[in-house]
């Protein structure tokens, strides 16, 4: 395994973690409905990064569009809980989107 897909493998295991970290955080949060959109985008988010880490551990002949689909909804995530930043999971989990993001993309093209 190439240095690239470990240090993708781990952007992705570290997204993967915040994602969930700030999707049971925002559960807890007083005003949840504010949060629904990165509650459900950390969700998806959490399944992509699952997903893209498995297809680059078993070298999936489909790597190079689970990574693509990857680094997009990662972007998504990452942008929605921007817009929470005040919240210190939000501020996380944004910073491991956007570096994941930029990983599945290098590994992608």
């Amino acid at each position: 395994m190439s240095m690239t897909y470990e240090e993708c493998v781990k952007a992705c295991l570290e997204c993967l973690k915040e994602c969930n970290i700030c999707l049971d955080a925002c559960l807890k949060e007083d005003d949840v409905k504010m949060m629904v959109d990165c509650i459900r985008l950390d969700r998806i988010c959490a399944d992509i990064c699952s997903l893209a880490a498995q297809a680059m551990l078993s070298n999936s002949p489909s790597l190079a569009e689970i990574c693509e689909l990857c680094a997009n909804i990662c972007e998504k995530c990452g942008a929605e809980c921007q817009k929470h930043s005040h919240h210190d999971h939000c501020k996380k989990c944004a910073e491991a989107c956007f570096k994941c993001a930029e990983a599945c993309r290098q590994m992608a093209s």
